[in-house]
């Protein structure tokens, strides 16, 4: 049996100053960074005695989380750009209020950025769903060779793609339905010995709690 313990990062610069995540070099805030002690204690309290290897988007706010929780285990992460958040393209560096009025295609609705057609790219420059998707089905399939259990450190919107591949969603029901997250959710994913793929936990927010039970 494998578990894949996957972290989305903690609380961070782009979620209070109004601007857009995406590959921005954003740093933790105060409390994200509060936030990921209690994920990184939380965690090995719960998983006492077991060997992780801990992958991270190369972004500061994962990478930032990342080597706080690494720090619980005594291993350093491994940083790989992967599992970073989709490319926004042209709205890099740009504030969502800019997003809302220059979207080139349809999107979800209560969304500035999430495309209605997995094959649609909300603005010029941005990755498609799909392209999220080929880029996480490459990691995984590489990762998967080990035997240690993982950590993933990563982002919302490349999380939610990571589940459905998890899961053997095929593609084209992203166009109907999501996996959405919250800032510091936890998850935890197992492959049983008949190779069966579980999401035992989705998003859960009680490790970010100094008193997690």
């Amino acid at each position: 049996m494998i578990n894949i313990i996957t972290i989305q990062h903690t609380q961070s610069e782009q979620h209070i100053n109004k601007m857009i995540g995406s590959l921005g070099n954003w740093n933790l805030t105060e409390l994200g960074i509060k936030q990921a002690h209690s994920i990184g204690k939380n965690l090995a309290d719960e998983f006492k005695n077991k060997k992780f290897v801990i992958y991270s988007s190369d972004l500061p706010r994962a990478k930032q989380t990342a080597e706080i929780v690494s720090g619980y285990f005594n291993t350093t992460p491994v940083f790989t750009a992967a599992l970073r958040e989709f490319d926004l393209g042209n709205a890099n560096g740009k504030s969502k209020e800019w997003a809302r009025n220059n979207q080139q295609c349809s999107v979800w609705q209560g969304t500035i950025d999430w495309a209605k057609s997995v094959y649609d790219k909300p603005f010029v420059g941005a990755e498609s769903k799909a392209d999220v998707w080929n880029r996480i089905s490459k990691f995984l399939n590489e990762i998967l060779v080990q035997t240690d259990d993982i950590i993933l450190v990563s982002h919302d919107g490349t999380l939610s793609i990571l589940y459905a591949l998890w899961l053997g969603i095929d593609i084209e029901m992203l166009n109907k339905c999501n996996l959405s997250g919250k800032t510091g959710g936890v998850s935890v994913l197992k492959k049983d010995n008949d190779g069966n793929h579980i999401i035992e936990r989705l998003n859960d927010m009680s490790y970010v709690k100094e008193e997690h039970k």
